[in-house]
């Protein structure tokens, strides 16, 4: 029996299956890696690389961490046609998890506008009024009524400067509660320094819980904070009688 001839090419017609399965996997290897080395989806997609290209804009050079500070938030904020106290800001913070006030950090950034699918500041400016309108669900603005206590409080201290406070309270709750402006006149008069985190949270239960602007139902001998009882009293003596 004479004996088989070598095939000379893995292209010809005669080679054995194996030779054909081999170019073909090849073949194939090259082109998952092509693909996967391929980070940017269609032009209407989402894509990790443009978001972090997008973040490259407003970061600030000088830092030797990447990170947007105010300048670059000052900056983005005008490319949004926002001011930087708009309370969609913050809205756009608490979504991001950002840690500190006038600060985004490229991890926040980057998984923030992921689940919001931004990688622009077309595509978020076009979510605008989707951040806002979270505002309007009760759970969603209870947690981002508590992140704010955080978000905006000095790391270095456990409560919240009134100052501040009363500039977050009037930002979170002015469209919110009538009487925002009165709480802050009660705090602008008052003893207090600092807000604690109680404070912080029973305040809006209390909203919650009294609708009736005289409080005529509100118990001084319930357990609300001492602040929010002072509030009422103040509210009662100088308010309602007026």
């Amino acid at each position: 029996m004479p004996p088989k001839r070598k095939c000379k090419t893995a292209s010809n017609e005669n080679c054995p299956k194996r030779y054909k399965s081999a170019e073909n996997f090849s073949s194939m290897q090259k082109y998952f890696k092509s693909a996967l080395n391929c980070v940017d989806m269609p032009s209407n997609g989402f894509s990790l690389r443009r978001c972090e290209s997008w973040f490259q804009k407003y970061a600030d050079k000088k830092s030797d961490k990447p990170v947007i500070g105010p300048d670059g938030i000052e900056k983005l904020c005008k490319d949004l046609d926002v001011p930087p106290e708009d309370i969609v800001m913050l809205v756009l913070a608490w979504r991001l998890g950002a840690e500190s006030m006038g600060y985004f950090k490229l991890l926040e950034w980057k998984n923030g506008m992921t689940t919001v699918e931004c990688d622009s500041t077309p595509k978020l400016k076009e979510k605008l009024d989707y951040l806002r309108a979270l505002l309007n669900d009760t759970s969603t603005f209870k947690k981002i009524y508590r992140y704010a206590y955080d978000f905006s409080r000095d790391k270095e201290q456990k409560s919240l400067d009134i100052d501040t406070g009363k500039a977050m309270l009037q930002l979170l709750l002015g469209d919110f509660w009538s009487l925002t402006g009165s709480f802050v006149q009660f705090l602008n008069q008052s003893r207090y320094k600092i807000i604690n985190r109680d404070q912080w949270n029973s305040l809006l239960e209390f909203i919650r819980a009294f609708n009736d602007a005289n409080f005529t139902d509100y118990d001084n001998e319930s357990a609300w904070p001492v602040m929010i009882d002072e509030f009422v009293e103040w509210y009662r003596e100088n308010c309602v009688m007026s």
